[in-house]
């Protein structure tokens, strides 16, 4: 089915709910994502762009439902991609000789997905254009790089219409065809998911391009799309944005990832971000496994963040493959303007911490200093991992910070040391008079320690009671410390 996108321009496209993944496994497309392929009518008729390789039979069925296809004047090809040329051969079977305008670029990259040298192939250049009748023409802008060397937009003039490839969609798919018929929040989150993953290296490209075509001076009421909606409801504003994010994008946010073997790391990770909220509250700190998260999300937080910090156990050396994996793909992504700092917990050595040191140095971003832990860290270690999170908070604040506040340690006055007045009104216990018998609750995974039994593990022999229990104890369940501690029946009454 068509949809009218402008006066003599329809969407004839495909929608596709189902597809995940996307360039192999590189990009997930959580929400599907649309191939936009447009047809116009005017003196000529022209088609922009096909549709994906696998729906081919029924992308040239849809489209000879709408149109004898031998009235088809020319085909117009923005990009050589399976997404976009992917239904050439089966359209072309029908169709033989109809000229294909596309980049010299477009041409090797056609021929080698489809092995038809012999099509009617017609090389544009920037500024070239095509009539189309009824005072009409379409006008060729390439813009190499973004994303790949054969890329380029088409321009139609008298309906401003701009089909700008690549640049300007997302990966999301809707039965609605308008940026403003669909949920706002949703788009705006997929157009910078597409754009941190898939245009961040090319962003001074990106920067340049946009420059480029608005030095034409050229009016555009709509920007069509290769996928996701059609910007008609004032279409710069997706401009503006990639103007933006072109533009050492950062926002006041901290982004931690890494993988754990035993958890200890996961620990550090969850310290050193309760250090950076509690010098800087405003920070939006996010914490990812990147063995049980969305990879492209964690990407997409990253190049949102002014700073990360990547965190791995040590594995023969070196780090988990995973973080090494998620580092490879950042280095390629070329984020600017970023800090960074690397952290891990390690047993023999801790080589895991010192390469991904270097290799974010090696990916450009500026670095701070590292942090390791022997073993699973204890009370005192993840102190230290608070720290550093308050010391890198206060190095990579974009806003002026409250000036550290001492840390002072409360005092537990024994009762009979209290003033009569004091001892007189009612009041709770003070921590040190728990009953020696006192059961505590985790309050975090309602772990319980009983004095009875202890905790051998942390040499906590049976009979302990709480309070003789050392500050270095770590909740088995959870690997909290005794700050999250409260006694069973306070605990209770507070539920």
């Amino acid at each position: 089915m068509s949809i009218l996108v402008k006066n003599n321009i329809h969407w004839v496209g495909q929608r596709d709910w189902e597809v995940r993944d996307f360039h192999g496994t590189e990009y997930k497309t959580t929400k599907g994502t649309s191939y936009n392929s447009y047809l116009i009518r005017e003196e000529k008729t022209v088609l922009i762009d096909t549709v994906d390789h696998k729906f081919s039979r029924d992308f040239v069925l849809n489209l000879a439902a709408e149109i004898d296809l031998a009235c088809i004047d020319y085909v117009v090809i923005n990009h050589a991609e399976e997404d976009h040329a992917g239904a050439l051969s089966e359209l072309m079977a029908r169709i033989p000789g109809t000229p294909i305008y596309c980049t010299h670029n477009a041409i090797d990259s056609i021929t080698g997905h489809h092995h038809h040298p012999e099509w009617n192939f017609h090389p544009v250049k920037t500024g070239d254009s095509l009539d189309l009748g009824n005072g009409k023409q379409l006008v060729f802008i390439e813009t190499p790089m973004l994303h790949w060397p054969d890329s380029m937009m088409t321009y139609m003039t008298g309906d401003a219409v701009l089909f700008s490839n690549d640049a300007f969609g997302q990966h999301y798919c809707d039965e609605h065809l308008f940026n403003d018929e669909v949920d706002q929040t949703e788009l705006m989150e997929q157009c910078l998911r597409y754009y941190a993953n898939i245009l961040t290296p090319f962003s001074p490209l990106v920067t340049a391009k946009i420059k480029e075509v608005l030095g034409f001076n050229l009016p555009v009421d709509m920007i069509a799309t290769s996928h996701g909606i059609v910007w008609r409801d004032d279409p710069a504003q997706i401009i503006r944005q990639y103007l933006a994010w072109a533009d050492s994008y950062q926002e006041d946010r901290i982004t931690l990832f890494y993988d754990s073997m035993s958890n200890n790391t996961r620990m550090m990770a969850d310290a050193i971000a309760q250090g950076i909220t509690e010098v800087d509250p405003g920070v939006a700190v996010k914490i990812y496994n990147v063995a049980r998260h969305d990879k492209n999300e964690i990407l997409a937080q990253v190049f949102r963040s002014k700073g990360v910090l990547v965190g791995s156990s040590t594995m023969n050396n070196v780090m988990m493959p995973k973080v090494a994996g998620m580092l490879e793909e950042i280095t390629g992504l070329r984020f600017r303007g970023k800090r960074a700092s690397a952290f891990g917990s390690y047993g023999w050595t801790g080589g895991a911490v010192d390469r991904i040191q270097t290799r974010l140095m090696d990916a450009g971003f500026d670095i701070s200093l590292s942090l390791k832990t022997k073993w699973r860290p204890d009370g005192s270690a993840l102190a230290e991992c608070r720290e550093h999170g308050r010391q890198l908070a206060r190095q990579w604040a974009l806003h002026p910070l409250e000036a550290p506040r001492p840390i002072t340690t409360t005092q537990v006055t024994p009762v009979s040391a209290m003033p009569a007045a004091v001892t007189a009104a009612p009041q709770a216990a003070p921590a040190a008079e728990w009953d020696d018998d006192q059961a505590m609750l985790c309050t975090v995974c309602q772990w319980v320690y009983d004095p009875a039994q202890g905790e051998p593990d942390q040499g906590v022999i049976p009979g302990t009671p709480w309070a003789q229990v050392p500050d270095s104890f770590l909740c088995p369940g959870c690997g909290i410390g005794k700050e999250v501690f409260e006694p069973c029946g306070k605990a209770e009454e507070a539920a």
